[in-house]
């Protein structure tokens, strides 16, 4: 068999073929779009404008904003246009380019929330080596590897995903295009393409889990060992919105691509991916700006600003 693909084009079967789900599915999504949209640009502009915010662990928050703006805009346009107009079709190139976007930049995501766990324990647990340990150099080696890390395992990924040939049918199984749902389509044999899969995430995920998890013990111990219950509180409401965070990006990723594809049920898998598609990335700003009382404090003198500039 050859490695030409002999599809031009695929078809998304989206969440549910029920018309009456069409609009009340398209509002609840252009909703959380909507939230995403305003919530993460508005915190990339919220620290961009406060000079109170240009620390590293906003650095990194504003990338993590950035990264959860673009992979949300890689998957839900497409879907929410599949609710109005019943068009379900995707072309072969951009369903590669929607699978290389969203894919980079979720590893990214992922790599930025570890940078971010050691971050939180260089503040917590080595205060007084805090502003020498992460230096604007450091910040902007954390952020660019996890960038370049992200690109190209999702180069990998992609490669060896379209290097397959889909001969029997054109219908994808999901509302985008992501790895499980093509390789269930593909009628070559996808063992390489899964163990790759495997081999790949599972080294992403167990680094950032072991770098994580050893930050938190850390920080943990230290918190413990502090006389001051006002620092104590501090401490850990410093890393609550970091630790919710990575608790729900790590579950449900985990859930997906950390199992073999025979125990894979796309309807499971669907419901799963709204999560980390959509969900997620409507939920990190909303997190850290609730939790956060610098990330209030900027709001309200932009607000002001933004007043007394109308008035």
């Amino acid at each position: 068999m050859g490695n030409i693909s002999e599809v031009t084009e695929f078809i998304l079967v989206g969440l549910t073929d029920a018309l009456e789900l069409q609009v009340p599915l398209f509002l609840i999504f252009a909703l959380v779009y909507f939230i995403t949209l305003v919530g993460n640009l508005g915190m990339i502009m919220l620290i961009l404008l406060d000079s109170r915010l240009h620390t590293p662990m906003y650095f990194f928050l504003s990338n993590l904003s950035l990264v959860d703006y673009v992979y949300a805009s890689a998957v839900t346009p497409k879907v929410m246009v599949g609710f109005v107009t019943g068009d379900k079709i995707i072309s072969y190139n951009a369903c590669a380019a929607q699978m290389f976007f969203f894919l980079a930049f979720v590893i990214t995501e992922s790599l930025l929330l570890t940078a971010m766990a050691f971050d939180r324990y260089a503040a917590v647990c080595k205060p007084l080596h805090y502003t020498t340990t992460m230096t604007s150099t450091v910040c902007a080696l954390l952020v660019t590897g996890s960038y370049i890390c992200g690109l190209l395992q999702s180069s990998i990924h992609v490669a060896f995903t379209f290097h397959l040939s889909f001969c029997h049918s054109k219908v994808v199984n999901h509302f985008f295009c992501d790895i499980p749902p093509l390789l269930a389509l593909s009628c070559s044999d996808t063992y390489t393409n899964e163990i790759v899969l495997f081999t790949l995430a599972a080294c992403t995920i167990v680094f950032s889990l072991l770098v994580i998890l050893n930050s938190y013990l850390f920080i943990f111990i230290a918190i413990l060992r502090m006389h001051s219950a006002e620092g104590r509180k501090k401490a850990f409401s410093t890393c609550a919105s970091h630790l919710t965070t990575v608790s729900i990006f790590y579950g449900t990723i985990i859930f997906m691509y950390l199992q073999p594809s025979s125990s894979h049920s796309m309807d499971t898998d669907k419901m799963a991916s709204v999560f980390y598609t959509m969900i997620i990335p409507m939920l990190n700003p909303l997190v850290y700006s609730l939790r956060n009382k610098e990330v209030k404090s900027a709001f309200k003198k932009v607000s002001e600003k933004v007043k007394s500039s109308l008035g």
